[in-house]
C-alpha cells in the first residue's frame, strides 16, 4: 500500500483544484496544500470555492490526508475583514495548517485561531539559521525553508533549531531569491508578494549573448530523498498548484516509489513537464549555467503522450485506510463491527436463517467482507464468531458492509474545527509619524557619500552604507559615524552567519548602533551582536498589524514596503518610527545563481554587468563580494513632486550614482522639484493588486 513509514518525512502535494486533489491524494500523497479563493500565493489557480474548500478539507481527513491551507500573501489593511472571513473559514474546516509569508497575518492567526499551526512560507527567506530561529520565536511550527539553500545549509538549520522543516525537492525554481522578487510588481503592476506574479523573468532577457538568461530549470531532488531525510527534513513538498493533474500524479508516484526503495521513472517526470530537463544545483552548491533553461517545443509535445496513463495512476479510488472487521452472528441476530483505530461503528443485520446446505463459514464471511474496493478503506483483520448451522444471504452481509463504511467515513469527516474568537473592540493608539519626515541616505559605495557639511546642511538624519563599506570606513569622520546604519546583506547563507554576526560586533565597536535588516535572519543577527534593528523595505511591511509583529521582536524602526501605496500609507499605523523610500533604482531580484556568469563561472567579472530585456532596456547587475548579486530597475523611483503622506522618514537609496549626482538628487528632492530625467512611482500611485 506504500505506506508512511516510522521516521520517513511525509509526502506533501499541490493541489491547485479538485482533480489535483485527487490525483495527489490516490497517488499516495500524506498532506496537500491548497488555497481557498484569497489570499494564497496562486490566486490564478483553480483554487476553491468556500462550500468546494470545506469538501477538500473533508475529502482529505476521511482519508487520513493532512491539509495546509496557503494564507501566503501579503495583505493590506483594508482587506483585513476579507482577511479574518476566510481565516474563519479555515479554522471551520479543521484544516492540520496555514502557510503564511506575512507576520501580520500570522499574528491575526494566533490573536483570532491561536489553536491552528503555523507554517512559515518559502517567501519568508529562510536560508539560514538565525531566520530559523526568528519565525520560532515568532510562533511557527514548521519552516518552509528556500529553494536557494544548499545541503548542508539545510543540515545546518535542522541540527541547530531543532525546527520541523520543510524543502521543495520537485518543481519550479524562482530566478530571485525567494520573497526578494519584484519585478512583476514594477514591470505589470501584478505582485508576486500577492499570488499574480506574471512570470516576466521567462521572458527573453540577454547576458551577453545568452538567450532567457533569467529562466532557470525545474528542480528535482528525487534522487536525493536519502540524503536529505537524513538531514533531518520533516516534509518533501511538490511544487505545483499551477499544473496539470497529470503533473501531480507522476510527480507523487515518482516520491513514494524512490522512498519505497525504488527507482523514480525520470523520463516521465521530464516528459510531463520540465524545461529542457532538471537541475539540482542549489542543493549540490553548483551554481552554474547548467541550471538554467527555458520550455522548448520539445518539451510541450512530449506531455502529451504520457498523459493518458498518467490519468490511470488516480482514476479509482486509494485503498488507505486500514480498518479491523468483525462480524458476529448468532441464531436471532447479526451484527458487523467496522474501526480504524479510533472511530467504531457497529450495524445490525438481517436475522440469520438456518442453513439447508452450507452454513457460513469464515472463509465465505470475509470474501464479501473484504470487498471494500470504491471505498478509501483496506481491511487488514476479520474476526467471526458464527453460530453454527446458520446462515446469511451474501446481499445481506454486503448491505452491512456498505452501510458500516459509510457510517464510518461520516464519523472520519465530523470535525469541531478550531475555535475562532470574536474581534476584540480595542482601542489601540499609536504614535503619530513626524510633522516633517527626516531624510535618510543609502549608498552602495563609500566614495559616493558626501561631505559632512552637505549632508548637515539637508538635514541628513541617517546613513546607511553595506556591513563591508562600513568596516573599510576608519577614516569617515566622528559626526557621520555617529549617525551611520550598517546595511546587513539581504542573502546571508547559514555557513556565513557566525562571520556576519562578528562583522556586525565589529561595526558596533566602531560606534555604529543601528543594522538596517531586509530580511528576518537579519534581525535576529542585529540583536545578536547587540545592535538596534531598523527594518529595511524588502520585509515587506504591508499591513499595521505586520508592524506591530516586528516591532514585538524588537525591530525599532520600519521602511513600508515599495509595494504599499500611498493612499494605504496614509491609514497604517505603527508603534515605531515608520518611513519609504522615495528615490532609487529598486532591486528587482536577488539571485544566488548570477545569470551574468560565463562557462567559467565568475571569471574576471568586476561585479558590475548589464542585462539587456527585449526591448532592448539595460539593467544594471551588481554582484555583493561572490556571495549574491542583484537586479536593479533601470528607470528610478522619484517622489519629491508627488504628495506624500506623513511619515517619520524617506529615504534616498543610491546604487550607482557618483558622489556629485548624489548630491544632485538629494537637492532636487529636497527642493521638492519635478526629476528631469524618466521616472516611476512604482505602486505608490497606483491600487495593489
Amino acid at each position: 500500500m506504500g505506506e508512511r513509514k516510522t521516521g520517513q518525512p511525509e509526502v506533501l502535494a499541490p493541489a491547485g483544484g479538485r482533480e489535483s486533489l485527487l490525483a495527489a491524494v490516490r497517488c499516495g500523497a500524506d498532506a496537500v496544500y491548497f488555497g481557498a479563493t484569497d489570499f494564497n500565493a496562486r490566486r490564478n489557480a483553480e483554487n476553491f470555492s468556500d462550500g468546494e474548500f470545506l469538501e477538500a478539507v473533508e475529502y482529505c481527513r476521511v482519508r487520513g490526508v493532512k491539509v495546509y491551507v496557503t494564507l501566503n500573501t501579503l495583505v493590506t489593511d483594508r482587506e483585513r475583514d476579507r482577511l479574518l472571513k476566510t481565516l474563519r473559514l479555515i479554522a471551520e474546516s479543521g484544516a492540520d495548517a496555514v502557510i503564511v509569508q506575512d507576520l501580520g497575518v500570522a499574528s491575526e492567526v494566533k490573536r483570532f485561531c491561536p489553536s491552528l499551526p503555523l507554517h512559515a512560507s518559502t517567501q519568508t527567506a529562510v536560508h539560514n539559521v538565525s531566520g530559523a530561529k526568528e519565525l520560532i520565536k515568532a510562533g511557527f511550527e514548521r519552516l518552509v525553508l528556500a529553494r536557494e539553500c544548499s545541503a548542508s545549509e539545510i543540515k545546518k538549520i535542522c541540527a541547530e533549531t531543532g525546527a520541523e522543516t520543510e524543502i521543495f525537492v520537485h518543481g519550479a525554481h524562482c530566478m530571485s531569491v525567494s520573497g526578494m522578487c519584484y519585478m512583476s510588481s514594477a514591470f505589470g503592476g501584478r505582485s508576486g508578494n500577492r499570488g499574480l506574479c506574471a512570470q516576466p523573468c521567462r521572458l527573453n532577457f540577454n547576458a551577453d549573448g545568452r538567450e532567457y538568461a533569467l529562466s532557470l530549470k525545474d528542480m528535482s531532488l528525487i534522487d536525493r530523498l536519502e540524503e536529505i531525510t537524513a538531514a533531518g527534513v520533516s516534509s518533501l513538498k511538490i511544487e505545483g498548484r499551477m499544473k496539470r493533474p497529470e503533473y501531480v500524479a507522476a510527480a507523487v508516484t515518482a516520491v513514494k516509489k524512490r522512498l519505497a526503495g525504488g527507482e523514480a521513472d525520470e523520463k516521465t517526470l521530464r516528459d510531463v513537464f520540465s524545461r529542457s530537463g532538471f537541475t539540482d544545483g542549489y542543493f549540490t552548491g553548483h551554481r552554474d549555467l547548467s541550471m538554467f533553461g527555458s520550455r522548448t517545443k520539445d518539451d510541450v509535445t512530449a506531455a502529451a503522450a504520457v498523459l493518458p496513463a498518467l490519468r490511470n495512476l488516480y482514476k479509482d479510488e486509494r485503498a488507505c485506510v486500514p480498518v479491523d472487521m468483525r462480524l458476529e452472528m448468532t441464531q436471532t441476530d447479526s451484527k458487523l463491527s467496522v474501526s480504524d483505530g479510533v472511530n467504531a461503528v457497529e450495524i445490525s443485520g438481517d436475522i440469520p436463517q438456518k442453513a439447508l446446505k452450507a452454513e457460513l463459514s469464515p472463509e465465505l464471511a470475509s470474501r464479501s467482507l473484504l470487498k471494500l474496493g470504491g471505498t478509501p478503506y483496506c481491511c487488514e483483520r476479520v474476526g467471526c464468531s458464527l453460530a453454527a448451522g446458520y446462515t446469511l444471504p451474501v446481499s445481506s452481509l454486503n448491505k452491512m458492509r456498505r452501510e458500516a463504511t459509510e457510517k464510518l467515513t461520516e464519523l472520519r469527516a465530523r470535525t469541531d474545527g478550531h475555535p475562532f474568537l470574536s474581534p476584540e473592540k480595542t482601542d489601540i493608539l499609536y504614535r503619530a509619524p513626524a510633522d516633517t519626515a527626516a531624510v535618510r541616505l543609502r549608498f552602495e559605495k563609500l566614495s559616493q557619500v558626501p561631505g559632512e557639511t552637505f549632508l548637515r546642511s539637508v538635514g541628513c538624519a541617517k546613513i546607511i552604507l553595506p556591513l563591508r563599506e562600513i568596516l573599510k570606513s576608519s577614516g569617515l569622520p566622528d559626526g557621520i559615524m555617529r549617525i551611520a546604519c550598517a546595511e546587513i546583506p539581504p542573502f546571508v547563507g547559514a555557513g556565513d552567519e557566525a562571520e556576519t554576526v562578528r562583522d556586525l560586533e565589529k561595526c558596533r565597536a566602531l560606534g555604529v548602533k543601528y543594522a538596517l535588516c531586509e530580511n528576518i535572519g537579519a534581525v535576529y543577527m542585529a540583536k545578536t551582536a547587540n545592535m538596534l534593528p531598523v527594518g529595511g523595505h524588502m520585509l515587506n511591511i504591508l499591513n499595521s498589524a505586520a508592524a506591530r509583529a516586528y516591532a514585538s521582536l524588537g525591530v525599532r524602526e520600519i521602511t513600508l514596503s515599495a509595494e504599499m501605496s500611498f493612499a494605504a500609507m496614509r491609514e497604517f499605523s505603527s508603534p515605531v518610527p515608520f518611513g519609504f523610500i522615495t528615490y532609487g533604482h529598486m532591486p528587482l531580484m536577488r539571485f544566488r545563481c548570477c545569470p551574468m556568469q560565463g562557462k567559467n563561472g565568475c571569471g574576471d567579472c568586476r561585479g558590475v554587468r548589464t542585462l539587456t530585456d527585449r526591448r532592448g532596456d539595460k539593467m544594471t547587475v551588481l554582484c555583493s563580494d561572490r556571495r549574491y548579486s542583484t537586479l536593479f530597475n533601470p528607470v528610478p523611483l522619484y517622489t519629491g513632486n508627488m504628495r506624500m503622506p506623513k511619515s517619520d522618514f524617506v529615504t534616498l537609496y543610491f546604487t550607482t550614482e557618483t558622489e556629485e549626482k548624489c548630491r544632485g538628487i538629494t537637492e532636487l528632492f529636497m527642493s521638492r522639484e519635478n526629476a528631469p530625467f524618466p521616472k516611476t512611482s512604482w505602486m505608490y500611485d497606483k491600487e495593489l493588486k
